[in-house]
């Protein structure tokens, strides 16, 4: 597993970071987006839409649970909060394996996935940090540990 960590000032930052992960996902792409309550992970989640179908401002999906959105070249994005999920077993309901079977997924809070976790995604961990902003922690795992290196500033 590679490890990259970028420093998130304000979340400018974090929307150009979704930009940039935008241009580099890729069928069968799970982002999993991890951090507390406002760590900036719906603003990470826009900052990917907005460069990938020009939506400004999407909606989070905290109540509709997914939201699916489709580029201009045909990737479809699934965006999924799945902080009011009750049990792994509803994963199932969401079509999460399917969407990557056609496109790209950003997972916010993964950790209620229980143990099924892709084999190309990108773990990332939002946090405060101490000089202020946030702190975001890049875990690459599959196709992702040669393609790291492209999100960093």
């Amino acid at each position: 597993m590679t490890v990259l960590t970028l420093s998130l000032p304000d979340p400018a930052a974090n929307a150009r970071l979704g930009a940039r992960l935008a241009r580099m996902l890729k069928r069968g792409d799970a982002v999993l987006l991890e951090g507390g309550l406002g760590a900036g992970k719906t603003t990470l989640a826009r900052g990917v839409i907005e460069a990938l179908t020009g939506i400004a401002d999407a909606p989070s999906p905290t109540y509709t649970l997914v939201q699916h959105y489709e580029t201009a070249d045909g990737l479809v994005l699934l965006h999924a909060d799945l902080y009011r999920l009750e049990h792994p077993d509803e994963l199932d309901e969401l079509g999460i394996d399917e969407a990557l079977d056609h496109g790209a997924a950003l997972i916010e809070w993964p950790d209620r996935m229980g143990d099924w976790r892709p084999s190309d995604r990108l773990d990332i961990i939002l946090e405060d940090s101490e000089a202020g902003g946030r702190t975001a922690r890049l875990h690459a795992h599959g196709s992702w540990e040669t393609r790291l290196g492209g999100l960093a500033d």
